[in-house]
Parts: C-alpha cells; structure tokens; sequence
C-alpha cells in the first residue's frame, strides 16, 4: 500500500511504525473472509482492509478521528483472525492498536459512552472494586431487561447487569505473595498471574492451575506487586493506563527473575511466566514491543515477554502422563487471543486428549464468540450475534463439556447455554488427581 507521510509525521516512532505496517498490506482481501464483523455485517469497512484505508487516511492527514473512523474501528474486536489469514504478514494488531489511542486524544465520545468507558477503566482492572461493583450488579441484574428500553446507553448497562454472575464467588484465589512449593524433586520454578478479572469471577482457575504444575514438580510463585496486564485498557486506548501497569508488572517479575541470578538449584528465579487467561497472555507477551520507546524498560520487558507462556503451552513441556478415559467429550473452544494471538493451537488439544477426554474441533473456530475484553458491552448487538453463533455450532458437537483458555470467552458463552463451560487446566487437574470442576458430571 502507498502512503505519504511526511519525514516531520515519520520522525514519531509510532507514525513510523504504523506507516511500515500499511505498507505491507496489498490490498488482498484475504482478510474480509475470516473478519467476524465482516462475515456478520458484510460492510467493507467493517472488514480489516476497510479499517486500514480508515486508519491510514486518518494518519496520513494527522487529523482528528471522525466519527465514522471510530464507529467502524470501535466495531473491530482485536480477535487477530485477519492476521492468522493475511499471507503478507500485515501486523493489524499494533496498527489498530495505534489508532485506538490516537482515537482516545483526538476525538471527543458522547457523555454517556465516556462515562461507561471510565467505570470500566477504573473498575475491571482492580480486583477489590470489581468484587463490589459484581455485588451490585447481582442486585440489579433483574432489571436489565428494563435498561435495554433505554436507548444505546441502556442497552450497553442491560448487556454489562447480564454477564453479572446469578451468586457471588464465594472462594478466594491465590493471593500475591504466596508461594507453593513443587511436590517431590523441583522441575522448574514459574510466576503466575493472578490478573483481576479472572481472580474475582471464577479464583478456581488459579487453584487448579496451582494444583497441577505443583503435583508435576513446578513450584509457583504468586509475585507480590502484579496486578492487571492493561489489556482492557489498552484495547480502549488508554495507553498511559496500560504502560502503568506493563511496567508494575515489570518490574516485579524483574525481582522475582533476578532472585536467583547466579545461585544453584532451590533458589529463586523464573523458568517461566504463566498466565490463565489467554487475553492477557497475549499482552503480556507483547510488553516488549509496547515498552520498546523506554529505555529504563525497553530490555526488561523484552525479558518478561520471551518468559511468559499460557499456562497450555508450558504444561504441554512438560510430558504429562496418558491418563485413564474419562468418557467424557471435550468442545474445545479455541480463544482468540490463543490461537490467533499467541500461535498456540493444537498444544491444549493435545494435553486433553493424554488426560482420558475425546475433543471435537468447534466448526467455525476461527470465529470469535463476541468477548473480546469490554466488547460485549461495548459492542452488545454484534456481540449477541457471535455468541449465539458460537453456542449454536459448539452444540452441533453435543458435548459433554466446553474447554476453554480465557475467562471472557468463558463468561460469554456460559451465558447462552447449558452445557458446562470450564477452563482447560480445570480438566487437567481433575483428570490428574484434582478436584471435580463445578458442574462436570
């Protein structure tokens, strides 16, 4: 693709970066097949190539987003399946990422959108406000029918009161600062991230991923001082927000890889840096490129990033045993931050299948099911009609069981269906001597 951007414009690091990922795009097309807005809305610039023209010409002329350029790029849900498709090796994430921000300091949102982008910004990366802000949203959670009469505003609170959890985890997740020692001879020693959502909606996950690693002789460290990735942030455009955190977390993995810098075995240091949910892996793993402009950081990050792992993917290392056939059927649902994300495909399948379950690919996986961090309540119409488009296709399979890598997706499809929808190291756990997940029978 030609640009035209001016040596003034290319003298900013990220408008250089964003004008050598355009003009790798050849205008294809390849990407509208797999785009899921595309595939729902069939607007061309709902499709990655229409958002690149949108973004480019928005760049190019250093203006102010417009509001058709954020409809159409708000309306992108980061799921990456555009860059699994391209054969030019077009990096969207970072060029959309880049747009997002440039959105978020040029272009003034509506009262009501910005107000519910703040709630979301100040509350979901903080595990202590978002345990009280569920509390209330429990409480009004019959009423959402109600706000969706309200205009786009409403329909927005009805879809967020929706995903609200009928009852309040009643179990608290491993905190920061725990340690748990690898039962006979110590393979390896890794951090796990304990993030926030996640370790309020459903802390289980961290158990049983604590529980597994520790019986296979991996002592964990819950690293005091890490919190949330930035990744709901980040994908809102809220650069500063989420470099704030990138850096937190930075730096502690940094003490924790440095502990055991230059001691023998039993001591400190990292072998690797785990992570439960498959969206923030994927930012973690890129902390070395959005830190890439900070020299107190820039090497640091690059550090954590070639050390974090989905908690799959490390496992999958690790030569588990063939257990015992469960007779249970597995509908593996691949995340998008997985599997277009991180590259990470077959590893989860492969682990569920040497732990006794049969697994059925989902028809349609590439498609994503409308989470997406904050979209399912940004975006709620288009979301409803991915995940309805999910479930529908996960049913074809008549699973016992759903299997997936990252509590967003896990949230939304749970909402629409029946079947039991719980975390792959949940299945792995209990095959290996663990607990029953809640509602496997």
């Amino acid at each position: 693709m030609q640009t035209r951007f001016s040596l003034a414009q290319l003298a900013d690091p990220k408008v250089a970066d964003a004008e050598k990922i355009l003009r790798t795009c050849v205008h294809c097309g390849f990407c509208t097949a797999t785009c899921p807005t595309f595939v729902l809305l069939g607007d061309e610039l709902d499709s990655p190539r229409g958002r690149i023209y949108l973004i480019k010409e928005m760049l190019e002329n250093d203006r102010p987003a417009d509001a058709e350029t954020v409809k159409h790029v708000d309306r992108c849900l980061s799921c990456l399946s555009c860059m699994t498709t391209c054969p030019s090796g077009v990096d969207y994430m970072h060029l959309v990422d880049h747009a997002r921000e440039h959105i978020e300091k040029t272009y003034t949102r509506p009262l009501p959108d910005r107000l519910l982008r703040g709630l979301l910004a100040v509350v979901l990366p903080h595990p202590g406000r978002f345990r009280l802000a569920l509390t209330g949203a429990m409480l009004a959670r019959p009423f959402a029918g109600a706000f969706s009469r309200f205009g786009e505003a409403g329909r927005r609170m009805a879809a967020m009161l929706a995903l609200a959890p009928k009852t309040r985890p009643s179990a608290v997740g491993p905190r920061p600062g725990s340690l748990f020692p690898a039962e006979g001879h110590r393979r390896a020693r890794v951090a796990l991230l304990s993030g926030c959502a996640q370790s309020v909606l459903d802390p289980g996950i961290d158990a049983a991923a604590i529980r597994l690693l520790t019986r296979f002789g991996v002592e964990v460290v819950m690293a005091k001082g890490e919190g949330c990735c930035g990744a709901l942030v980040h994908h809102m455009g809220r650069e500063a927000d989420a470099l704030a955190a990138a850096r937190a977390n930075v730096d502690t993995w940094t003490a924790e890889i440095e502990a055991g810098a230059g001691a023998g075995q039993g001591a400190g240091g990292l072998d690797a840096i785990l992570v439960t949910a498959s969206g923030c892996g994927t930012t973690v793993k890129d902390y070395g490129t959005m830190l890439r402009e900070d020299p107190a950081y820039a090497e640091k990050a690059r550090r954590v990033s070639a050390l974090a792992r989905d908690v799959t993917e490390f496992l999958a290392t690790l030569a588990l045993p063939v257990a015992t056939d469960t007779g249970l059927t597995v509908a593996y649902h691949s995340a998008c931050s997985l599997q277009h994300g991180q590259k990470v495909r077959e590893e989860p399948k492969r682990l569920l299948r040497a732990a006794g379950f049969t697994v059925v690919d989902v028809p349609e996986a590439h498609l994503c099911c409308g989470s997406a961090g904050t979209y399912n309540i940004l975006q709620p119409e288009i979301a409803d009609r991915l995940k309805a488009r999910k479930i529908a296709n996960i049913e074809k399979t008549s699973p016992d069981v759903v299997a997936a890598g990252n509590i967003g997706c896990m949230t939304q499809i749970a909402s629409g269906t029946d079947v039991p929808v719980v975390h792959t190291v949940e299945l792995l756990d209990w095959a290996y001597g663990g607990r029953r997940p809640e509602g496997v029978v």
